[in-house]
């Protein structure tokens, strides 16, 4: 099914509005893919011009500043808090804002996985050993 990305129909006052043109491949929008947690898996999407975007299905490893400013891979244990949506912490769903507990402490993601394709985050706090 098509997601198309157009004007209303209708105007504020409720009546019928006469379209401008028809539709245009450059129209069509697309489906939101939610990342998860698993072994890496990327979608590869030709965008308009020809270039490409990278689309992450899912990841277990992810990209950490420290709190020294370094960083480092850590491991992605699970999904503890997300603003967009409270069920996607049950469904360990990844999106950008997405507070996440790794093997250093928790960290919040500040890439868009969905859009960049790869993991990035700030960590929040150390687990004390």
């Amino acid at each position: 099914m098509a997601f198309w990305r157009l004007r209303s129909n209708r105007k504020p006052t409720g009546a019928l509005l006469t379209s401008i043109r028809k539709k245009r491949r450059s129209d069509r929008g697309s489906k939101f893919l939610e990342t998860g947690l698993g072994e890496k898996r990327l979608k590869i999407k030709r965008t308009k011009g020809g270039g490409t975007k990278l689309t992450l299905l899912s990841d277990n490893a992810i990209n950490l500043r420290d709190l020294s400013g370094k960083i480092v891979k850590s491991k992605i244990l699970t999904v503890t808090g997300n603003p967009a949506n409270p069920n996607y912490v049950r469904r360990n769903i990844i999106t950008k804002g997405a507070l996440v507990k790794t093997e250093l402490g928790q960290a919040k993601i500040t890439s868009r996985p969905s859009q960049d394709g790869v993991l990035n985050g700030v960590l929040i706090k150390e687990v004390s050993k």
